[in-house]
């Protein structure tokens, strides 16, 4: 029987795909390992246990969810550039339910420093410069659209919304809109 190649870019992928369909709690070093056809102690040459996977899914994880946001919000500003930020990240929840589980827990130093995490950031920081927010507020108006969304996302993966009869469309555009009046209304710097 011919030997698996592995790379570390492999095992990574493996391990988020196995995310998707499994879960994110499922993902062990164990289970990439059954997924791959080999031993365990074969991944440890690429990561060194299970915290490791994770994080390697989590940037993964940032850096797909990255390209698409700034497919998304390319030569768009205000308004239709919250609008594609925001369904970037809520499509990319919808299609890769176990890689965007791996977004939710705490990011490791390394992570949080990683360029994926920098694009992510980045790209939302252009968008609420595309509002007049000053400067001394552009994290916190940051913060307030990350919550709001992923608020939303959690909400809505938790079945949170499917008591009611209510259109989680409307529910997702009257949220958006709440966001951009906040932002195209944001105080001015130094106003307590």
């Amino acid at each position: 029987m011919p030997r698996t190649r592995l790379d570390t870019d492999r095992v990574i992928a493996t391990a988020a795909a196995l995310a998707d369909t499994e879960g994110f709690d499922a993902l062990t070093v164990s289970a990439v390992a059954r997924e791959l056809g080999v031993q365990p102690a074969s991944l440890y040459e690429h990561v060194r246990g299970r915290d490791a996977l994770l994080d390697g899914v989590q940037r993964l994880a940032l850096g797909e969810l990255g390209s698409r946001i700034a497919d998304a919000v390319a030569g768009r500003s205000a308004r239709t550039a919250l609008q594609g930020l925001a369904d970037a990240h809520r499509h990319y929840a919808a299609e890769r339910p176990g890689a965007w589980a791996a977004m939710q827990r705490t990011a490791s130093p390394q992570t949080a420093q990683s360029p994926e995490a920098a694009r992510v950031a980045t790209l939302l920081l252009a968008v609420i410069r595309g509002y007049p927010v000053p400067s001394d507020a552009v994290v916190h108006a940051a913060r307030l659209v990350g919550a709001t969304v992923n608020g939303f996302l959690a909400l809505t993966r938790s079945d949170a919304f499917s008591h009611r009869e209510d259109d989680q469309e409307a529910s997702w555009t009257t949220a958006l809109d709440a966001l951009d009046r906040a932002l195209s209304t944001w105080p001015p710097e130094g106003t307590p």
